[in-house]
């Protein structure tokens, strides 16, 4: 989403709608393959009358792409900064009305006890099984694991 509105800030507001949905084909391509080819078509598209917002993207494009090899059950929480926002919305909403109330270590556990009673509402992960083949280092493409030829 970040990374979506800073190549848009690049772009005049009439051409930021277009701009977007060839974004998103990038971003909800089936395939690594599919997300290549839209990202190369975003590129021919815009890179002659919009250089900078093509440099904005391309310059961080294997990073972009990446979710791509993990399994498919974690795209939809690896595409967004969504988790990371709400997980710390409760707190940043509390301690903005608490500023200079208290000292490190009191503003320390405010924010811990605050943690803990949000995480009462947290979703889980999409996956959540598949979390130890990633950490194994097992191979995906596609968000399909890859299978040994025996």
């Amino acid at each position: 989403m970040h990374k979506i509105s800073n190549v848009l800030n690049y772009f005049p507001k009439s051409t930021q709608p277009k701009a977007k949905e060839k974004l998103r084909d990038i971003w909800q391509a089936e395939t690594k393959e599919e997300a290549q080819k839209a990202f190369n078509a975003f590129v021919n598209a815009f890179e002659a009358k919009y250089p900078r917002a093509v440099k904005c993207l391309t310059k961080d494009r294997d990073f972009l792409l990446n979710f791509y090899d993990f399994p498919a059950e974690h795209w939809q929480s690896i595409r967004t900064s969504n988790p990371i926002e709400s997980t710390f919305g409760t707190i940043r909403h509390r301690t903005k009305r608490s500023k200079g109330c208290l000292n490190r270590d009191g503003m320390l556990h405010m924010m811990f006890k605050l943690g803990k009673c949000a995480e009462k509402n947290w979703r889980r992960l999409r996956g959540y099984k598949t979390l130890t083949k990633v950490i194994e280092g097992v191979l995906f493409k596609d968000g399909e694991e890859i299978k040994e030829a025996a």
